[in-house]
């Protein structure tokens, strides 16, 4: 049992001060202000902000390999200890579009490794039903509309492994969309070349999110209402964001957390340097691109997101928290357990400092770092 003493934390934009956080069984058992009960180890937070842990829904690497290049469950064991290092305490490993093959690999290195997670929640299938309009970095060839057989065998055998699918719904049939929805799998809408009437039967339609908004999708037109400016008017659905300055400019996140700050939430899309397979990523400063120059992924954790909002976007730091914990906890429909600093959650917490640097990560109630 661990009480964590002289800690600060949001709930919702009220700031709590000097309250002390009682963990036991993995959970937020007590917040208390005063004398702690017996048998608690104390961690003195000095005045440093508590922080729900962070989920990162897309991420295809972290440490050293890239999980489309290595699909192993030791792979995913590096990501698992590198991410929760740096603060994100749940992730979707992602998966860009590749062949079937891989996607299978993929597959059977989450079901290995899902008994020894700690912080890998399952996986991020981008692709391969994308528009071939919108490809971004992902390779042509690979691209394809999609076949209820070829999904049933993917998602059939994956003891529900898949939690959310990128997919550009303009261009599949009913029975697929239909089919992954009674899967449970969180769809999104990414890679897509929508305008503002297939994008709202989307989100009508059971997809509930839109993947890197403004990343491989057509632009904002002020004429031509598209995909973009019908996620901003649509009243649910939300849509992930790469705030690292490259993939899109801070003046643009700046506009968007205006437009929709309960439903914008950060992901990092980051990378790892590859140099074999499809997805071959070389660091070019805040980013990562391939061999041509094709912007590919970034080199952020979401705790630089969240710096990056409040120094360079005018997002409130209760704001830029939420964006990257309460937002994608909701949108894989965890946030009863997650994503809260209250009884009863599950106690994956940090704790940074007033510059936002991390001192310290919990994983239900577990000091790690």
């Amino acid at each position: 049992m661990i009480a964590i003493k002289n800690s600060r934390f949001f709930k919702g934009e009220q700031l709590i001060t000097d309250a002390t956080v009682l963990i036991a069984e993995g959970l937020i058992k007590e917040i208390i202000k005063g004398d702690i009960p017996a048998g608690y180890e104390v961690i003195d937070a000095q005045g440093n902000y508590l922080t729900p842990g962070f989920m990162d829904l897309q991420i295809y690497g972290s440490g050293e390999n890239l999980f489309s290049a290595y699909p192993t469950a030791e792979t995913l064991k590096q990501m698992d200890a590198d991410l929760i290092s740096k603060g994100t305490t749940g992730f979707l490993a992602c998966v860009a579009t590749n062949t079937l093959d891989i996607f299978k690999q993929a597959i059977e290195a989450a079901k290995a490794y899902k008994p020894h997670a700690r912080a890998f929640l399952g996986l991020h299938l981008e692709g391969p039903y994308l528009n071939p309009e919108r490809l971004g970095a992902h390779p042509l060839e690979y691209v394809h509309k999609a076949t209820l057989e070829e999904v049933k065998e993917l998602i059939e055998n994956s003891d529900g492994v898949v939690k959310m699918m990128t997919i550009a719904h303009e261009l599949q049939d009913d029975e697929v969309i239909n089919y992954l929805l009674d899967q449970g799998i969180v769809l999104s809408l990414g890679h897509s070349n929508a305008n503002f009437e297939q994008a709202n039967h989307a989100y009508n339609s059971g997809f509930t999110t839109t993947t890197h908004l403004y990343n491989a999708m057509p632009a904002i037109h002020h004429r031509n209402p598209n995909l973009p400016t019908a996620v901003f008017n649509h009243p649910t659905a939300m849509a992930s964001i790469i705030a690292d300055g490259a993939h899109v400019d801070f003046e643009i996140v700046k506009m968007t957390y205006k437009l929709m700050p309960e439903r914008l939430f950060l992901i990092t899309d980051a990378v790892t340097a590859c140099n074999i397979g499809p997805y071959q990523h070389q660091l070019a400063g805040s980013r990562y691109v391939t061999p041509e120059g094709t912007i590919s992924g970034s080199n952020i954790t979401l705790l630089d997101a969240v710096r990056n909002c409040v120094d360079h976007c005018d997002v409130p730091l209760s704001a830029a928290l939420n964006m990257a914990s309460a937002h994608p906890a909701r949108v894989l429909r965890m946030d009863t357990e997650h994503g809260q600093i209250a009884i009863g959650k599950t106690a994956d917490l940090l704790l940074i400092t007033a510059q936002l640097a991390l001192q310290k990560v919990f994983i239900a109630g577990l000091i790690n770092v």
